[in-house]
């Protein structure tokens, strides 16, 4: 390395003489002393060594900081040539001449590379760069030497360095920057510090952390200040609040602490450096307020809607929002919807009656009352037409409710619950004094609850309208009150599912056929709500209407089917009829199908016949037997079509217990078919009680409380018709068989004591068989039935059925049938295995029908 020019001067200098003098002056002898440097100097820092050179150009003394900058110890560097030891070969000639100008009494001070002597190992010393002051001196013996005072450059440059960085970083950093002494007082601060709270830096010296914050923080920050200065730990992201001069918005900072220490280790104070974070809080709190608002919502949309029942909707709207959005809350609902009235299009007046069908409160024993009275849940009231819960109803908008002076509630809001443009009612949500108050994105959110709710209460109101017309469709289409037929007791129930679940298409019916004869008809629509309670309508007026024809079991299901095909059928049943083998891609929503068994009892006989179209089998107890499932061939559903039916005859005995149900009455999720058909006939133990309380006994005993189906359950006790209230007789095929038919009728008739309908009985039953033998084929079967009317059967093998027809004037003939018509209180033909069946029935004396005078019957004809 090259030298570096360096300034020399003569020591005999006059101005240095001047100033040695006038420092020799200010000392006076005595008061020198020696004094060391404190720790954390300049000295801690830099590299600074001396040693002194004799008359020969030799070392003469070597300092212990010399030890340490060139590694040598005294012993070995006294007496080295500082030129040959520790300049470079290229250099040491100058070096040697600069030597001899130092020992004539010359200063120099200059920058010279060096290099470390070789050490004993033969390794190559370390090169430096030191910066040079050689004084002269003179020894004891006034020869000329030199004081050599050495820096290392490098040392000094690296400080330089950072010094500058460390001023780049202090005055530059968007930070609050803050150096604190061990006093805790403001050592030095960056003009970002004081472009926040005023002045220039120097005006912040001195200044602790209680000028800058309020009491309390500022106790806090010195604790921590002072474990920081005693302990070493750093801390990160500490929260400081605080104001700035000219402004009362409480700003928020981060604030990261750490000690700094001196080159020796010493702790000389705290580094501060401070972030503003207040915009940044601010948007935590917003991000924080809108996640908690999201999942309320998300909450609510899990929670609100679970139930089709508009008071347990409007409670599951209060276990959302309180106490997460408030601290109390309210819905009203308008008492027309809960009646069941259309709910008024557009918007309300709010003067219409509401009534309060929850309250919910997270304080306890806290009521709600925003204006006058408090309102208990139940009752019915009105808001007074210039309030703001009024107003919220009117203009379908939500409204400030403002608090009572005194009282616990500080912010209200009056929400309306609107759904499709419709207010249902009005919710009211409250917080307490200590709570938050109601701000913009509170009100926006309870507007979006109470709307979900809304929604979800109108579903409600919908579903109960709907379900209530169905029901009250289903029981009209039922059977109405107790059902009466000849020679059976009949008890009936039907349940239906509850409010959750839909109506079902379950229904049963008795109808009474002639002789005495009754149908009993047992059936389920597959599905739910109106449509199956609609299609059971049609399916039991056409079983009715079936029955009144008089056709067997079978040939009712069969006609049966094809009317519930036709249900389904745009084009009726003729159109279901004719698209029946053909592909079919209706949708499954317009396919009607049906279960049905159908039974004909006959009093007389006691012989029921049964026909079954996939239904559930009856049971039959027998007296002192066990009960069991009759074995009726099941056949496929009403609507399915392509099978027959197949009959089944039973002959009940006296006193026996038949029993017809639907499959909500042993099917539930709970348990399976089987299980409730096998506790079904077991609950069915004692037939020989009243049978009211055999079906009240089913009931209790199975689980019918599930709600899952409607339960229809029809059972009848046989009592078949004595023998003394049958009159039977058999005659032949010649014209005095119908004066004799009269004179059995009479006998009959007088056995019984119905004396009054001798005249009118011996008058129909003569034309019946003098049709018989006129129209009729084979021998005539007269019967007669006395159970709560009188009954008249004429048989014979014809299979043409009567006809009755409107006759002239001029006609001889033709009004028989017309005559039957007029003196009976119902008359009929029917189809027998045989051939066929001509009736007519009569009320008895006492009873609730009046009978008609035969000769003015006559008299109408003409």
């Amino acid at each position: 390395m090259s030298e570096i020019p360096a300034k020399a001067t003569e020591s005999e200098d006059p101005s240095d003489g001047a100033r040695s003098q006038a420092a020799e002056a200010s000392v006076a002898p005595g008061d020198a002393m020696w004094q060391s440097s404190p720790p954390g100097s300049i000295y801690d820092y830099i590299k600074v060594a001396s040693f002194s050179i004799g008359p020969g150009g030799l070392v003469e003394q070597w300092s212990l900081r010399a030890e340490q900058l060139f590694g040598i110890p005294a012993e070995r560097a006294v007496g080295m040539d500082p030129i040959e030891a520790f300049i470079d070969p290229d250099l040491r000639e100058s070096g040697q001449r600069k030597m001899a100008e130092i020992l004539d009494g010359r200063e120099w001070t200059g920058v010279v590379p060096f290099r470390m002597p070789d050490g004993p190992d033969g390794n190559r010393g370390e090169e430096g760069l030191a910066e040079v002051y050689v004084m002269p001196t003179r020894t004891a013996e006034g020869e000329k030497a030199a004081v050599c005072i050495v820096v290392d450059v490098r040392t000094l440059r690296s400080i330089e360095t950072d010094l500058a960085a460390s001023q780049a970083i202090f005055g530059q950093s968007p930070f609050g920057f803050l150096l604190i002494d061990v006093d805790l007082r403001v050592r030095r601060a960056n003009m970002r510090f004081a472009s926040v709270f005023g002045g220039s830096p120097d005006d912040h010296r001195g200044k602790g952390v209680h000028d800058y914050l309020p009491r309390g923080e500022a106790e806090r920050v010195s604790a921590t200040l002072r474990r920081v200065l005693e302990s070493g730990e750093s801390i990160t992201d500490m929260h400081v609040t605080g104001f700035v001069p000219g402004s009362e918005e409480r700003r928020h900072w981060s604030v990261n602490l750490y000690r700094v220490h001196s080159g020796s280790g010493r702790p000389i104070g705290i580094a501060w450096l401070g972030t503003d974070i207040t915009a940044r809080r601010a948007a935590a709190r917003e991000a924080a307020a809108a996640r908690r608002n999201l999942a309320l919502l998300n909450e609510a949309g899990a929670r609100i809607g679970n139930s089709l029942d508009l008071e347990t909707t409007a409670r599951e709207l209060l276990d959302v929002v309180v106490p997460g959005f408030c601290d109390l809350a309210t819905v009203d609902l308008y008492q027309g919807l809960l009646a069941g009235d259309e709910a008024p299009p557009g918007l309300a007046d709010g003067s219409a009656e509401l009534r309060r069908v929850a309250f919910a409160s997270a304080v306890s024993g806290a009521p709600f009352s925003s204006a006058g009275k408090p309102v208990e849940v139940g009752a019915v009231h009105h808001f007074p037409f210039n309030s703001p819960c009024a107003d919220a109803l009117r203009t379908a908008r939500p409204q400030y409710v403002p608090a009572e002076e005194g009282g616990l509630v500080q912010s209200t809001l009056a929400v309306p619950m609107v759904a499709h443009d419709t207010v249902v009612g009005l919710a009211q949500f409250a917080r307490t004094k200590g709570s938050e108050p109601f701000g913009e994105r509170d009100r926006e959110l309870a507007v979006e609850l109470a709307a979900r709710a809304a929604v979800c209460i109108d579903n409600a109101r919908l579903y109960r309208r709907e379900h209530e017309r169905a029901l009250i469709l289903q029981r009209s289409l039922l059977p109405p009150g107790d059902p009466e037929a000849s020679g059976l007791d009949i008890a009936c129930r039907y349940l239906p599912g509850n409010a959750a679940t839909e109506v079902g298409g379950d229904w049963f019916d008795v109808i009474e056929l002639p002789g005495h004869r009754t149908a009993l008809v047992v059936g389920d629509v597959m599905g739910r709500g109106l449509r199956a309670a609609v299609a059971m309508g049609e399916l039991r007026t056409a079983v009715r209407t079936l029955a009144l024809l008089d056709l067997e079991p079978a040939e009712v299901l069969s006609a049966l089917d094809e009317i519930a095909r036709g249900l389904g059928t745009p084009g009726g049943v003729q159109q279901a009829t004719r698209t029946a083998r053909q592909p079919r891609d209706a949708d499954l929503s317009e396919v009607y199908l049906a279960t049905c068994v159908y039974a004909v009892y006959d009093s007389v006989t006691r012989r029921c016949t049964f026909a079954n179209a996939g239904h559930l089998p009856p049971v039959l107890v027998e007296p002192g037997e066990a009960a069991l499932m009759l074995d009726v061939p099941p056949g496929m559903p009403l609507g399915v079509g392509g099978e027959p039916f197949e009959e089944v005859e039973v002959e009940l005995p006296e006193g026996a217990l038949l029993a017809l149900y639907t499959d909500g009455l042993v099917e539930s999720r709970d348990h399976p078919l089987d299980e409730g058909l096998q506790a079904f006939v077991g609950a069915l133990t004692d037939p020989s009680r009243p049978l009211e309380d055999v079906c009240d006994h089913v009931l209790n005993t199975l689980d019918t409380h599930h709600g899952e189906d409607d339960i229809a359950l029809l059972m009848a006790r046989v009592q078949g018709l004595p023998a003394d209230s049958v009159g039977d007789w058999t005659l032949p095929r010649e014209p005095r068989s119908v004066g004799r038919a009269r004179e059995y009728a009479r006998g009959q008739l007088l056995s019984w004591d119905l004396e009054p309908l001798v005249d009118t009985t011996e008058l129909l039953v003569s034309e019946l068989v003098t049709n018989a033998l006129r129209y009729g084929e084979g021998d005539i079967r007269l019967r007669l039935l006395l159970d709560r009317t009188l009954v008249c059967e004429v048989w014979d093998a014809g299979l043409v059925q009567p006809r009755r027809r409107r006759a002239r004037d001029t006609d001889e003939g033709g009004r028989g049938l017309q005559l039957v018509g007029l003196l009976s209180a119902a008359w009929g033909s029917r189809r027998t295995p045989r051939g066929k069946t001509v009736w007519f029935e009569l009320p008895l004396p006492g009873g609730d029908g009046t009978l008609t005078d035969p000769a003015e019957a006559l008299l109408s004809l003409f």
